[in-house]
């Protein structure tokens, strides 16, 4: 194994008879951004939920930063920050219990400072008193990513989370994750917004049929030279 954040060798993973990952490989730096495209089907959400702890994997191993997660899935969450299509955060609280809940979670002392910051970074400070329920769909996922973001994590883990997010909330989002990575954090996105992963990415990722069939750095590839590539793979129209 190498010095990468998070190795992939090998991996797959099979529901029965079916076969949804088919022998991943690959690297991850630190600090790097990662983008993986795909239609639905492609294995994306099931290899982040198997990188995320919360699945196992039929054969093949996942290392970060150095180890086996199958051999402590509990000490590897504590890297790992999580956004799913589900927010995970409880509607009948207020956005600073849900943190503070979460906090507590994480053993977290005197967390009060970091989730104001938190609630700051992702322009929900002002509802800090209002009840998660009354949110809209994009505060929600800005709430989901503060939540995932609070004790620090060193990678982020994001599955589509721009899907059902209007043009302006969609834009917002993209803003905050370029703001908040960098040298001190990885993030690994799945979505299907070509132009808008892009934007995000230093390094694309094409996975159709549980496999990778293009890998490349985001600054050699513009968004019209990867629009027929992805065609060519996934079928015209696939994605936005």
């Amino acid at each position: 194994m190498s010095t990468a954040l998070i190795e992939v060798r090998a991996l797959r993973k099979a529901f029965g008879r079916q076969r949804v990952l088919k022998g991943i490989d690959l690297s991850i730096a630190a600090g790097s951004s990662v983008v993986i495209f795909g239609p639905n089907g492609a294995g994306k959400t099931t290899f982040l939920r198997i990188l995320a702890t919360l699945s196992k994997p039929t054969s093949g191993e996942v290392r970060i930063s150095g180890v086996n997660v199958k051999d402590n899935p509990e000490g590897i969450r504590q890297y790992l920050g999580l956004v799913t299509h589900a927010p995970l955060l409880y509607e009948d609280l207020t956005a600073q219990e849900n943190l503070r809940f979460y906090a507590r979670l994480y053993g977290m002392k005197d967390a009060e400072p970091r989730i104001q910051e938190l609630l700051e970074r992702v322009g929900l400070w002002h509802r800090r008193h209002d009840l998660v329920r009354t949110f809209s769909r994009g505060m929600v996922q800005r709430m989901a990513i503060a939540r995932a973001l609070l004790h620090n994590p060193p990678i982020l883990l994001l599955d589509e989370p721009d899907t059902g997010l209007d043009p302006q909330a969609a834009e917002m989002m993209t803003g905050l994750l370029r703001e908040i990575g960098g040298s001190q954090r990885t993030i690994l996105m799945t979505t299907h917004h070509l132009e808008r992963g892009l934007e995000l990415a230093d390094r694309v990722l094409i996975l159709v049929g549980g496999r990778i069939v293009f890998d490349q750095r985001a600054d050699a590839i513009s968004y019209e030279r990867l629009r027929p590539i992805y065609d060519e793979y996934v079928g015209e129209g696939a994605v936005t």
